[in-house]
């Protein structure tokens, strides 16, 4: 797969009653085709991976596969509580016909015991590894040495998703030290700009107007950073407050129900209901920024 570009974290539609909804699953692929993003990211938190069984998991991945054809490359998230786990999650989205993974630490003592964990994983599951740098969450922090020794010495780690603020320093240290690294960003697209800037090479998040994240990239990469810049500016408010901590993923699933892509905004428990002060703040900068839903 080729590891550049925008690679949105999609939400998981339910039904009204919490059921997985297959339907409203292949519409948003079907957008996502039609904006013409590089590939998408399933099962990660924004995925409600945590609140799914096993059979919906495995139901997850084959309609997304299915869906994405070979217009779309497929990243599965991964998260366990030790290697065995991983491992398994991670064969079957190899057998299911994912593209990549990113993977979650686990708790562990002392970097080489988490470098051997991702080591495990790539060498057992056979499928290309990105490491999911996000220790707000997952309560493990990776240093740029580990990553970047990650990365050199292991077949299989192609690369890092990295969400530990602030970005910008720890993605140069990085770079510096491996410089084949596949630096995706996220948290929202805050940093999007100034990690293209610093080297990245796309971006992995759950904003619900990917068009806008992929204009940017589109124009960076053809050389324009003034064109890209004033793209990024414009939509910085919306990006901004559609980002906020725990109620993020009900304003997504609110924009995608508007559209009629997703039949319900449900949002399996625990999880916040958006009020309707904040329906209306988030539909006002949607406008004031240009968009429509």
């Amino acid at each position: 797969m080729n590891l550049r570009g925008v690679f949105p974290i999609l939400p998981t539609p339910f039904t009204h009653d919490g059921e997985l909804d297959k339907e409203s699953l292949e519409r948003l692929i079907a957008y996502m085709r039609e904006v013409g993003v590089q590939g998408v990211a399933i099962l990660g938190f924004l995925g409600e991976a945590h609140k799914l069984t096993s059979f919906e998991r495995r139901t997850v991945i084959e309609t997304v596969v299915r869906s994405a054809g070979d217009a779309l490359d497929v990243m599965v998230g991964v998260r366990a509580l030790g290697t065995a786990g991983a491992i398994e999650q991670a064969t079957e989205a190899r057998e299911l016909g994912a593209d990549a993974v990113f993977v979650a630490p686990i708790a562990v003592e002392g970097e080489r015991a988490i470098f051997n964990y991702f080591a495990e994983i790539a060498r057992s599951a056979r499928i290309p590894v990105m490491v999911h740098d996000f220790p707000e969450a997952f309560s493990v922090r990776l240093s740029p040495t580990l990553i970047s020794t990650l990365v050199n010495e292991t077949e299989g780690i192609v690369g890092i998703k990295l969400e530990e603020p602030p970005v910008l320093p720890k993605l140069t240290k990085i770079l510096e030290k491996a410089p084949n690294t596949s630096v995706f960003g996220g948290l929202g697209g805050e940093y999007f700009l100034e990690e293209l800037q610093r080297g990245a090479k796309g971006i992995m998040t759950g904003f619900a107007f990917p068009q806008v994240l992929l204009e940017i990239f589109d124009l960076f990469s053809a050389g324009d950073v003034v064109g890209a810049a004033r793209v990024f500016d414009r939509h910085m408010p919306l990006i901004r407050y559609e980002f906020q901590p725990k109620i993020g993923l009900a304003f997504r699933k609110h924009v995608y129900k508007k559209r009629g892509i997703f039949a319900s905004s449900y949002v399996r428990p625990p999880g916040p209901e958006l009020d309707p002060e904040s329906v209306s703040e988030l539909e006002a900068i949607i406008s004031r920024v240009g968009l429509t839903i």
